[in-house]
């Protein structure tokens, strides 16, 4: 059964690869800027990156699969964080993005649901379901929100230079300026250490193993 998990992971990885390097070779055939430019604004949506990290994390998982009975510690905090920015980047696509295009490019259709939709409610159901990982320890946590963190500083510094922001609500020009920029990212952080909670809070119920 671990190895039949250890397949679809592989699959579910090439899957969402395929979706990257789609949307990113139809942005580019559409470019009328500087592609470095380009480059660099593509993959500092959330959205790619989490969805890279993904990919990643899948392909660890498929060879964990199939060369060890359980999970590696490691892995785990790294699948379950990989996990939480998939989901939350569900879950602010569905509710507040859906109907903007990417202002570099016309999105691509079946990529957009791969990377906004099916790839994190897959990502979720691999971690319910897929035989192997071990509890989380709540001292880990915090570890879950560093990535997002640097990400959100690294786009506020960048956006401030270039006056360029992969979301409209993390631009400070919206009507409610940097308040409203404020109370987005607060209200993210909230949904991001949420979803890590509720799934520590899961791993320690269904665990295959004691917590390491």
């Amino acid at each position: 059964m671990r190895r039949t998990y250890g397949a679809i992971r592989f699959v579910a990885a090439a899957g969402i690869v395929v979706a990257i390097v789609g949307q990113l070779v139809y942005s580019l055939s559409l470019l009328e800027v500087n592609t470095s430019a380009f480059l660099w604004n593509f993959f500092s949506f959330f959205t790619v990156l989490s969805n890279c990290l993904a990919a990643v994390v899948l392909v660890f998982g498929a060879w964990y699969c199939f060369r060890m009975p359980a999970d590696p510690p490691w892995f785990n905090l790294a699948h379950t964080s990989v996990v939480t920015y998939m989901v939350t980047t569900g879950i602010v696509y569905n509710l507040l993005l859906r109907n903007i295009s990417l202002d570099q490019g016309t999105t691509l259709g079946w990529s957009n649901e791969i990377l906004h939709v099916w790839a994190p409610l897959y990502l979720l159901a691999d971690w319910l379901f897929a035989a192997g990982r071990s509890a989380l320890l709540w001292r880990r946590l915090w570890v879950v929100v560093l990535f997002p963190v640097a990400w959100a500083i690294y786009t506020m510094i960048r956006g401030g230079i270039l006056d360029w922001y992969p979301y409209p609500f993390l631009n400070p020009a919206q009507p409610a300026g940097y308040i409203g920029v404020v109370l987005h990212v607060l209200l993210i952080t909230v949904v991001i250490l949420a979803i890590a909670a509720g799934l520590f809070a899961l791993s320690r119920v269904r665990a295959l193993q004691p917590p390491d």
